[in-house]
């Protein structure tokens, strides 16, 4: 098979603008060195790296399968940034952040979606609810959307809170099997009522060859713990089987999501 390659570039954080005080993770608008405006995921914030890992993979995967998410790319934030910031707790962050984080390009003017004012094409929805369960994301629901109007077209952000087996790596292919309970809390889940023809389209576009591809942009500085003697290398290799063992077994999470939407219609 051959191999696929990722593009995903480099930027230099260069001015702090504002913090976005959301959830824990406290992200921020910052401006790179490229012009751009970026919201940075930082890898010193209360979720850790395994967040930035989560965002990176969700968001590739959401790319590959036709999804829109904002432009990913790695934040390099020097260790002298951040050193007039009053805000000590943000200090703080900026300073155990220093070296390569996240970023998702900041779309200016986009809206958060809201399923009271806007409907979902049956299609979509069901193609983002497949991806949440397949990477196991517990935060799409009506209280958190984590959905951006932009353009009039539904943008995805934030898969932060996905891959959770990568707090318990032993179990890893146990859980690659499991159903995905919590997709009846999903915020698109009366729409989507074409999962099975999602399905058949889906095992069309996913492939090992890009599941290695995008596992392998993971930076081995977020796969580095002081409690951990596995290497990156071991990690990458885990999070693929994970993800390909959990591709195989998608009628699993497909069966459950199709249960729990006869529940509510």
């Amino acid at each position: 098979m051959q191999a696929i390659a990722f593009d995903v570039r480099t930027v230099n954080v260069m001015r702090y603008v504002v913090p976005l005080r959301e959830g824990g993770s406290l992200p921020a608008i910052a401006e790179a060195d490229d012009g751009f405006m970026y919201v940075v995921k930082f890898k010193g914030a209360g979720q850790g790296k395994k967040a930035l890992i989560a965002e990176l993979i969700g968001g590739l995967l959401a790319k590959t399968l036709g999804l829109k998410v904002p432009e990913i790319v790695f934040a390099n934030l020097d260790a002298a940034f951040g050193r007039t910031e009053p805000d000590e707790e943000i200090q703080d962050l900026l300073k155990s952040s220093t070296g390569l984080n996240m970023a998702l390009h900041y779309l200016s003017g986009a809206v958060t979606f809201d399923a009271a004012v806007t409907g979902v094409d049956e299609m979509l929805a069901s193609k983002i609810m497949w991806l949440d369960c397949f990477i196991c994301n517990v935060d799409r629901t009506a209280r958190n959307t984590n959905m951006l109007v932009w353009n009039r077209e539904l943008w995805l952000i934030d898969h932060g809170a996905s891959l959770y087996f990568h707090h318990a790596w032993q179990s890893f292919l146990k859980n690659a099997e499991r159903s995905f309970e919590q997709v009846k809390d999903h915020v698109l889940l009366k729409y989507a009522s074409r999962l099975e023809d999602v399905d058949a389209l889906f095992h069309t576009i996913l492939n090992d060859a890009i599941i290695d591809a995008i596992v392998e942009l993971i930076p081995s500085a977020w796969l580095e713990e002081n409690d951990s003697d596995e290497t990156p290398e071991i990690k990458r290799n885990i999070y693929a089987q994970f993800l390909k063992a959990r591709l195989a077994a998608s009628a699993i999470f497909i069966k459950e999501a199709i249960h729990a939407r006869k529940t509510i219609i």
